[in-house]
């Protein structure tokens, strides 16, 4: 078994690999700005509620796209499939770039991604400080979900979930 350490400055880069040991699913989340549709790809996606429908997912602090998903009433969560690797990485190295793929605005002016697997669009619900990061939590207006496995994420590497198969 692996020594335990402390969670710190100089350990940053061991806690992270601790944390990447539990595997998830990936999203793109959008926002709609004053100069265009912007994304970032995040792995923070999580359920809170059915009773009113809440999710959550949390922003860096320190990204230089936090203030318009931070400020923006609406946003929407895209869950990648596991053809999708190509479009985590572009929309993690850069917020524009929507031309490469097939988009639309929503009822609300959102940026929604046609090809994904599930889809949450929201309304903002609640902002919650988090060290360095937002919770961000929306309250679930309109979902969809499509057909296929989903895009995994574990200890750095893609990989994907395999479908749930009924008895």
């Amino acid at each position: 078994m692996a020594s335990s350490f402390v969670p710190g400055p100089d350990t940053f880069r061991d806690y992270r690999d601790v944390l990447g040991c539990f595997g998830s699913g990936v999203t793109i989340v959008t926002v709609a700005t004053p100069d265009g549709p912007m994304a970032m790809t995040a792995n923070s996606f999580s359920s809170v509620s059915l009773d009113p429908p809440l999710v959550l997912w949390s922003v860096a602090k320190s990204s230089r796209r936090y203030q318009p998903f931070f400020e923006a009433p609406h946003f929407a969560i895209h869950v990648l499939d596991d053809t999708q690797q190509d479009v985590a990485l572009h929309f993690a190295a850069h917020g524009n770039g929507f031309d490469r793929f097939c988009w639309a605005h929503n009822d609300d002016g959102v940026p929604v991604l046609q090809d994904r697997l599930a889809l949450f669009e929201c309304r903002t619900f609640g902002r919650h400080d988090a060290g360095d990061h937002t919770i961000m939590v929306g309250q679930v207006l309109r979902a969809a979900r499509g057909t296929g496995a989903g895009l995994a994420f574990d200890q750095r590497r893609y990989g994907r979930f395999q479908p749930f198969e009924a008895d």
